[in-house]
């Protein structure tokens, strides 16, 4: 049992590493393409067209969502700390699960709305028209992928990270 444990926690954190190096790949695609966007403007008075759609639509619900649960394992991520992380006996366990069900729960409903918003914007076509006609239904995806995995992140460390410690005891 401890083992198969084991190789879900392994690809987890695979998934999230993969997930972060696509989310970073896709802040330095921004970058490359905003400064190539300056660049061009100023010195040939050409600007690169498709640039803002593609930072807008893609690039920035990637690098926003698709690094949330490598960055949340890894201890990076913000937190309003009002009370020690962890506590002595059944309450410290309760105030530990909770702490992490809760925003379980609300990543949860985050995954849920975007992954319906992304499949109806699969299923009707949904382009948004510009320089590029830009298929939704892509950039939509991104969003319950990450917080998708972040919701598995947080489910395996309330239910099965601690399992092998309080089982011993």
């Amino acid at each position: 049992m401890e083992e198969g444990l084991n190789v879900i926690g392994t690809i987890l954190d695979k998934t999230e590493d993969t997930l972060h190096f696509v989310g970073c790949f896709c802040l330095i695609v921004v970058v490359v393409l905003i400064n190539a966007d300056i660049l061009l403007r100023l010195f040939f008075n050409v600007p690169v067209q498709f640039q803002f759609e593609l930072t807008e639509l893609y690039l920035m619900p990637a690098l926003a969502t698709l690094s949330l649960s490598r960055v949340f394992r890894s201890g990076g991520h913000l937190a309003l700390d009002f009370m020690p992380e962890h506590l002595p006996g059944a309450f410290g366990r309760f105030v530990t699960k909770t702490r992490l069900l809760l925003p379980a729960a609300f990543f949860g409903a985050v995954t849920y709305m975007a992954g319906k918003f992304a499949f109806l914007a699969f299923l009707h076509g949904d382009v948004e028209y510009g320089v590029v006609n830009w298929p939704l239904g892509w950039a939509y995806a991104v969003v319950p992928v990450g917080c998708g995995v972040l919701v598995l992140r947080l489910l395996y460390d309330a239910f099965v990270k601690d399992a092998p410690e309080s089982t011993q005891s």
